[in-house]
């Protein structure tokens, strides 16, 4: 037999097999179309659900978001998008913004939930973290110390299953074999538990080399001798101050004539409408910040906002793997950049984020002049702005000052 007629014999065949699957599925005969429109229709279901499944973002940028990161390339995000340390006037070891929590019912009402948070400062970031519910976490802050500090934070929830463990790490006060308050115990109730233990040096000493081996051997982080030193008095402060320590200026304890709150008070703080919010006051909330952390997914990075190479590394793996931010706390950072005259450079770093019309900036406004939104009782005032209105004013150069920053197109705390 020539090719051509097995050729042509193979070709009946396969007609013939369409043929009859055509009738099968349609039940008549000579409608090969049918079997097309079926599979077209069928390809439209499957894309549907793969939308959906992925909060209708791309489905080739879903596949590339990590559900955890091997320790290795934690510790090399950590390094390679860092900066050189710069200098900053306090240490914060704690936060001094006691309106944090107004803003939560408010991002909750906009659909601020999922993708990338980033955000600046030390534990504040974990109550918004923890409201959010993102899937990365990028924590910028342009003191290295800030950055190690964090890297402790990580080494804490590593080893602390619970909320009172948690506290019990970092302050160095040994829970009792009984009586310790339950898992899912009020966190008025662990405070108060926790303030009646002391801390004591052979606690410290321990906790300490289990939080310096966690960083180096789990986390695959290397500290130099600076680094260890910066650990070591972060370390220290929480045991030598407990409960009460609270934002530092200038080598003096802020809680000298200051005013700022300590840490117990801002555990403690409730939103406008009397709900405590903190990532410590719900099992599932601190629940959810180990999870991430344990994950590696919370990425501290050492970076100036006005910075050349920071945030536009973090932009740069954010679009790689499919990420849009959903959140970003700048605290009053920004009151620095116009006074260093660097808010033009972070306003060109935003650019390069991925954004889209639900981000939201979250800010803590500061200054010389009350903003007019501020509550009675709170020094500082949270704000709420999405970012793509920030690009659209900055664009028009509707910014000269801090003060237009904060009080331009900015969305405010409401009570229900």
């Amino acid at each position: 037999m020539k090719s051509t007629d097995r050729a042509s014999n193979r070709s009946q065949k396969i007609h013939a097999m369409d043929n009859a699957f055509s009738l099968e599925v349609s039940g008549q005969s000579q409608q090969p179309k049918v079997w097309s429109l079926l599979m077209t229709a069928v390809l439209a279901l499957v894309l549907i659900s793969m939308s959906a499944a992925t909060g209708g973002r791309p489905f080739a940028n879903a596949q590339k978001q990590p559900e955890s990161l091997k320790a290795a390339e934690f510790s090399r995000l950590v390094r390679e998008l860092s900066e050189e340390g710069g200098y900053f006037r306090s240490d914060n070891f704690t936060s001094n913004e006691t309106s944090y929590l107004h803003v939560i019912d408010k991002m909750r009402e906009v659909g601020a939930t999922g993708g990338a948070y980033m955000g600046v400062g030390p534990e504040q970031n974990f109550t918004y973290i923890a409201k959010v519910r993102p899937r990365i976490a990028f924590i910028i802050d342009i003191r290295r110390q800030a950055i190690i500090q964090h890297l402790m934070y990580k080494a804490v929830f590593h080893l602390s299953p619970n909320r009172t463990q948690f506290l019990s790490l970092l302050l160095s006060k040994p829970l009792p074999k009984e009586k310790a308050p339950s898992a899912d115990a009020p966190i008025n109730e662990i405070l108060s538990f926790l303030s009646q233990i002391s801390a004591d040096d052979q606690t410290y000493t321990a906790n300490l080399a289990a939080i310096r081996k966690a960083i180096q051997e789990d986390f695959q982080f290397p500290l130099s001798e600076r680094d260890g030193q910066s650990l070591e008095y972060v370390y220290k402060s929480f045991r030598n101050e407990g409960l009460d320590i609270s934002y530092r200026v200038d080598g003096y304890w802020s809680t000298r004539g200051r005013g700022f709150p300590t840490l117990k008070e801002i555990i403690a703080e409730t939103d406008l409408n009397g709900k405590q919010g903190n990532f410590l006051a719900s099992t599932e909330d601190y629940d959810f910040v180990r999870g991430l952390h344990r994950k590696n997914l919370i990425i501290p990075v050492v970076g100036d906002f006005g910075g050349k190479k920071a945030i536009a590394a973090v932009g740069d793996y954010l679009k790689k793997n499919g990420f849009t931010v959903t959140a970003f706390y700048t605290s009053n950072v920004e009151q620095y950049l116009f006074e260093s005259g660097l808010f033009d450079d972070f306003a060109e770093n935003v650019r390069k984020l991925p954004v889209n019309d639900k981000s939201l900036f979250i800010r803590a406004a500061a200054g010389r002049y009350p903003h007019p939104a501020r509550l009675p009782g709170h020094r500082l005032t949270t704000l709420l702005q999405k970012m793509s209105v920030f690009l659209k004013d900055f664009g028009e150069g509707r910014y000269e000052s801090y003060y237009d920053l904060v009080t331009t197109n900015f969305i405010s705390a409401e009570k229900n």
